[in-house]
């Protein structure tokens, strides 16, 4: 993404010869394009569903302002827009809301957000008076930008378990835990496998992944104590009563963030004399050195998907993104 001077750059309409009509030779009718933040998945699922990605350009101002351009005759046309919204999130947010709405106003037939990491999201209820509540917030601006309908990937939402109950408009909240759970079985091949999910709702996951294992799974149980004005939570595992001696640890959970819980259930285990450590995760957030701090719990591969770009993004997600938007309502 490159600087610009800040003069007004030229109207789409002054420049009509610049956007690309589109060919009628594309097997799935839908323009696929991707914000700054998912250029390369978004390439990635325009392959997969046999066409050529949507051009579209971004560009930055000296002053941090962004010029957006979309060079695709969008009029009548069904549009996928790809932005994960990771780590500068506000930023990605506001990206996203000014090529949804410049879509809108070049007459696209519908708008399909597709959020692989939904930013947010944890904030679905109000503990305290004041409190924003911020994944409402979120489905607001998409749904007034002209968003038609959203698709995110193991959306990390505590309390409502269904994202189409943040969303007025139609949503689906599908899963790589399959992906990533082939990947496992083909690549890592665990000794006498048993998928852990380092708390209680991780275990819907590991439960998808010990599928593709064929093998059987459980969870830690976590607490966490909640004080006005405080962000940290303090953890207490309860390792349970499973045998883990002698056999390979898989666990699966949708976010690393700072991996703490991670680290702290991997210890358990090889306390219990766990063979070896593998960690699944859909979302690679891998804050304050969780990379690290996870590998000296004992780990002995991580492995996370392309949700968001990391050193350990080994899985990509095209293919259930891909397979969601022909399916979508």
């Amino acid at each position: 993404m490159m600087n610009l001077p800040h003069p007004t750059p030229p109207s789409l309409a002054s420049g009509s010869a610049f956007i690309r009509p589109r060919p009628p030779r594309y097997p799935f009718s839908m323009i696929v394009i991707g914000g700054s933040a998912s250029t390369s998945l978004a390439e990635k699922v325009a392959k997969q569903l046999g066409q050529e990605p949507g051009r579209i350009e971004i560009k930055r101002f000296p002053d941090g302002e962004k010029y957006i351009r979309i060079h695709e005759e969008v009029k009548g046309q069904d549009v996928a827009l790809i932005q994960s919204l990771y780590r500068t999130p506000d930023e990605y947010v506001f990206e996203y809301l000014l090529i949804a709405d410049t879509l809108r106003d070049m007459g696209a037939t519908s708008i399909t957000g597709v959020t692989p990491y939904l930013a947010y999201a944890r904030q679905d209820s109000r503990f305290y008076p004041g409190e924003a509540l911020s994944s409402a917030s979120l489905a607001k601006f998409f749904e007034a930008a002209g968003t038609t309908s959203i698709i995110t990937i193991d959306c990390h939402l505590h309390r409502l378990g269904d994202v189409s109950k943040v969303f007025k408009i139609p949503a689906q909240n599908v899963s790589a835990m399959n992906l990533l759970g082939k990947y496992a079985r083909e690549n890592l091949r665990p000794k006498k496998p048993i998928v852990v999910g380092p708390d209680e709702e991780a275990e819907q996951w590991a439960g998808t992944v010990a599928k593709e294992l064929d093998a059987e799974h459980t969870a830690f149980t976590k607490r966490r104590v909640r004080k006005e004005g405080e962000t940290k939570s303090r953890l207490e595992m309860d390792t349970g009563s499973v045998d883990v001696k002698g056999r390979d640890i898989v666990f699966a959970d949708d976010i690393i963030s700072t991996g703490g819980t991670i680290a702290e259930a991997a210890k358990a285990c090889k306390k219990k004399g766990a063979r070896r450590i593998f960690v699944l995760c859909t979302h690679p957030v891998l804050a304050d050195g969780a990379l690290k701090r996870i590998r000296a719990a004992g780990a002995t591969r991580i492995v996370g998907t392309d949700t968001i770009p990391s050193p350990i993004s080994t899985v990509s997600v095209a293919p259930v993104i891909a397979a969601a938007l022909k399916t979508r309502p």
